[in-house]
C-alpha cells in the first residue's frame, strides 16, 4: 500500500519571524489526519518524529515504510506509541491481536515486522493517532490503560486551566527509546492548556487536539517567548512545535489533546518556564 506522506523541514526561529499564517500553517499545522482506510502522516526533521493518523473502515490498515525511511519494515529503526482517539478497536502486532480501548496507549518497539490497525468490530468509527521516533534499543510492546497512566491534577476553574494530565508513554510508566506521549483533558468551564508556558531545547513536541465540538476551535500560540504567533486549530488537527517554541493554547470549548515529545532527554520535567507576564 502507497503511504500518504509528506515532510516538514526544521525551521530557525528568526525565518519564523517573518512568516505569515498562510506560512505558518503550512509548516506547523496538520489539517487532514484521517482519510478511510489509510494511514496519513508528516514526516518531520524535528528529531525525526512521525506523525500520523490511521482510520481503518472496511478492513484492517497496515502500518507500511515508505522510501523516506529506506528501511524493509516501519520500525526496523523506530519506535511508536498509538492511541485510540475513538471507538474499542484491536491492533494486530506480529501476529498477536490486542485489543486498545479508547484512551488507551500502545507502545511498539523496534524490530516488529507488522502492524495491523482494525476498524470496530460493531461498525463504530474508529481513528487511531501515533507519533513514531527513531530508536537505538527494542523496548517490548505493552498497553498502557487509564488506571496506569501517571495521573496529575493541575489548575483551577478560577484561571480556567483546570486540567488531568496522563502520562501514558512515559519512563515511568513504560520503557522507551526517547518517545513520551501523554493525554490531557480540560475540565468544562476551562480552555487553556500549558499556561504558564514553557520551552525545551532538549525535545520537540506535537500536540494533537481533539474531542473538540465541530463548531468550535483552539486558538494555538507558539514562536519563541518575546516573539509569539497564533494559529487557529479545528477538531482532529495537530501541531508542530520546535524545541525553541513555547505550545499554549486557548479553545472557544474545553477539549482534549494529545501530546507527544522527542529528544535526548527523558525527564518529562526538564523543562524552562516563562512567566505569563513574560510573553511577547
Amino acid at each position: 500500500m502507497t503511504v500518504p506522506q509528506s515532510t516538514r523541514h526544521a525551521i530557525h526561529p528568526q525565518d519564523f519571524k517573518g512568516y505569515d499564517t498562510q506560512k505558518l500553517r503550512e509548516h506547523f499545522l496538520i489539517e487532514n489526519l484521517f482519510q478511510e482506510d489509510t494511514i496519513q502522516l508528516t514526516y518531520t526533521l524535528y528529531d525525526r518524529l512521525i506523525i500520523g493518523g490511521v482510520h481503518p473502515v472496511n478492513g484492517p490498515v497496515r502500518l507500511d515504510t515508505f522510501p523516506t525511511l529506506r528501511s524493509e519494515n516501519f520500525l526496523d529503526r523506530r519506535e511508536i506509541g498509538i492511541i485510540n482517539v475513538s471507538a474499542d478497536s484491536t491492533v494486530t502486532v506480529d501476529g498477536e491481536e490486542i485489543t486498545v480501548k479508547n484512551k488507551e496507549a500502545l507502545y511498539i518497539g523496534k524490530g516488529v515486522k507488522e502492524v495491523l490497525f482494525h476498524p470496530a468490530p460493531n461498525g463504530a468509527d474508529t481513528r487511531f493517532y501515533f507519533n513514531s521516533a527513531p530508536a537505538h534499543h527494542t523496548f517490548p510492546t505493552k498497553k498502557v490503560q487509564l488506571n496506569e497512566a501517571e495521573t496529575v491534577e493541575l489548575g483551577s476553574l478560577e484561571t480556567a486551566n483546570a486540567r488531568t494530565i496522563r502520562k501514558v508513554l512515559i519512563n515511568s510508566v513504560v520503557e522507551t527509546c526517547q518517545l513520551q506521549m501523554g493525554i490531557t483533558e480540560l475540565k468544562t468551564g476551562s480552555v487553556w492548556n500549558t499556561m504558564p508556558a514553557h520551552t525545551h531545547d532538549r525535545r520537540m513536541e506535537a500536540y494533537f487536539y481533539f474531542e473538540l465540538p465541530e463548531d468550535q476551535s483552539v486558538c494555538h500560540f507558539m514562536g519563541e517567548p518575546q516573539e509569539t504567533r497564533h494559529l487557529w486549530v479545528q477538531n482532529q488537527q495537530a501541531i508542530i512545535s520546535p524545541p525553541w517554541s513555547i505550545h499554549s493554547g486557548a479553545g472557544t470549548s474545553n477539549y482534549t489533546f494529545i501530546w507527544g515529545m522527542a529528544g535526548e532527554n527523558l525527564d518529562y520535567n526538564d523543562m524552562d518556564k516563562v512567566a505569563t507576564t513574560e510573553l511577547k
